[in-house]
C-alpha cells in the first residue's frame, strides 16, 4: 500500500522544516524548472520521490541527509532560462552546493548528492542517497517536462 503524500510531507517538515521556510527556497518560487513548474515545487516533487523510491525498495537510507539533500539539490538561486556563466546543466550542481554551504550545514552525504544528482553528466554517486536523487530528479523532470495542462473546463 503506498503511503499518502501527507506522510512523507510530515517527515520533509521535520528534517529539512528549515529550508523550506528559509528566504532562499522561498525565492525558488519564482524560478520555473521544467515546463510550468518552479524550482520550488521541483524540490518539494523529488523530495518526495526519493522517500518513496527508499521507502518502495525498502533502502536504508540516512534519511535526515536524504531529504536535505533532495531539497538542496537545485538551490541555485537563479533563473536558468537567462543567460549565465556556463552550461547550466553542468554549472548548477556546483552553485547549488555553494549556496547550500552559505546557508545551511551540510554534511557529506548532502554535498555529494547535490553535486552528483546531474550524472552521468557530473560527478558519480558515492552514496545510496545519491543514486536515490539521481532516479528521483530525473523522474519528476520528465513528468514536469510533458505533463499536459489541464483543459479548461
Amino acid at each position: 500500500m503506498k503511503k499518502p503524500t501527507s506522510d512523507y510531507m510530515a517527515v520533509i517538515e521535520l528534517h529539512g522544516g528549515d529550508i523550506l521556510l528559509s528566504d532562499g527556497m522561498q525565492s525558488e518560487k519564482q524560478f520555473m524548472q521544467h515546463g510550468t513548474t518552479s524550482t520550488f515545487s521541483h524540490s518539494l516533487a523529488v523530495t518526495v520521490m526519493c522517500l518513496r523510491i527508499a521507502a518502495a525498495l525498502r533502502l536504508k537510507t540516512h534519511e535526515r541527509e536524504l531529504v536535505r539533500g533532495a531539497l538542496l539539490h537545485d538551490y541555485c538561486l537563479y533563473d536558468w532560462h537567462e543567460p549565465h556563466k556556463g552550461l547550466h546543466a553542468f554549472s548548477h550542481p556546483k552553485a547549488a552546493l555553494e549556496n547550500a554551504r552559505r546557508d545551511f550545514e551540510v554534511g557529506k552525504i548532502e554535498q555529494n548528492m547535490i553535486l552528483s544528482h546531474m550524472w552521468p553528466l557530473g560527478k558519480l554517486p558515492r552514496c545510496r542517497e545519491s543514486f536515490i536523487l539521481c532516479l528521483a530528479d530525473k523522474l519528476c523532470a520528465v513528468r514536469e517536462t510533458f505533463r499536459r495542462k489541464k483543459k479548461e473546463q
